[in-house]
């Protein structure tokens, strides 16, 4: 896992480095920060795909936009070869910067076309625009406070701590929500004032506003079949071994945690 962390609005040089340092558990293997005037990106990262040219935050060719981005594009490899035939050259051999280049082709609908599993930010230094994308199940999380002209985001609320006005103080209603379900859900995190970005969103912050978007919703059940044990068992062989290739691609070993219970054994 990789860690992310940003702002808008006037911040003292001191809250980014001090933000990305929380966040450095999560990955020992880089880190970097940019800041374009009133905004600032950062990030701590895993390596996993690209060891070497894979350094974030990373820019577009003309530097207008940069982007920091936390997990995995399973589907990377063929989406670069559809950016490809549309024009756009390689810089690296990273997700990242298909991710990066997907925006540039389609804007906040690249979301649509990822398979994976993700947070990012990108800054849009022309229109001063900032950018945020949740993957279709939440797996990766993103967290953001708004006050006193100020937008932060980060992986995890600690980084957010890491700027004197957040609050500490717990949301009572959120902390219900996890006495009963085990989570506090929808955009609601533990602290008073602190938000997640919803699962399967996409956040635009403009001129100090917030807006954000479903881009993905659960499709309906399709009507129940009547199918034999062997042809149910075929599918769900066929539907776990794709999932599972999606998942391998990496230039680092790969491994896979066994606990004994069925869905990981079927995974191995």
């Amino acid at each position: 896992m990789c860690g992310i962390a940003g702002y808008v609005g006037p911040v003292g040089p001191e809250l980014l480095p001090a933000m990305v340092k929380a966040l450095a558990h999560r990955g020992p293997d880089d880190s970097g920060l940019h800041v374009d005037g009133d905004a600032g990106l950062g990030m701590t990262r895993l390596a996993i795909i690209d060891l070497v040219t894979g350094r974030q935050p990373m820019s577009t060719d003309d530097g207008s936009a940069w982007l920091v981005f936390n997990g995995e594009i399973y589907n990377y490899r063929a989406l670069r070869t559809e950016l490809e035939a549309r024009g756009h050259v390689f810089r690296t051999r990273s997700d990242t910067e298909v991710l990066l280049r997907a925006w540039q082709a389609y804007g906040e609908q690249c979301a649509t076309r990822l398979a994976g599993m993700f947070a990012f930010a990108l800054w849009d230094a022309r229109r001063h625009v900032l950018v945020l994308g949740r993957d279709r199940l939440g797996k990766k999380p993103l967290y953001y406070w708004q006050g006193d002209g100020v937008f932060l985001f980060a992986s995890e609320i600690k980084a957010l701590l890491c700027h004197p006005a957040v609050p500490r103080a717990l949301d009572p209603e959120a902390f219900h929500h996890y006495l009963a379900f085990g989570y506090a859900p929808a955009h609601r995190s533990m602290l008073a004032g602190v938000g997640k970005l919803a699962a399967a969103h996409v956040a635009v912050l403009e001129r100090g506003r917030l807006v954000a978007r479903r881009y993905w919703s659960l499709p309906p059940a399709a009507p129940a079949a009547t199918i034999g044990f062997d042809e149910a068992a075929a599918r769900v062989r066929a539907g776990v071994r794709e999932a599972v290739r999606m998942r391998l691609e990496s230039d680092v070993p790969l491994g896979v945690f066994l606990s004994g219970g069925i869905d990981s054994a079927a995974v191995v």
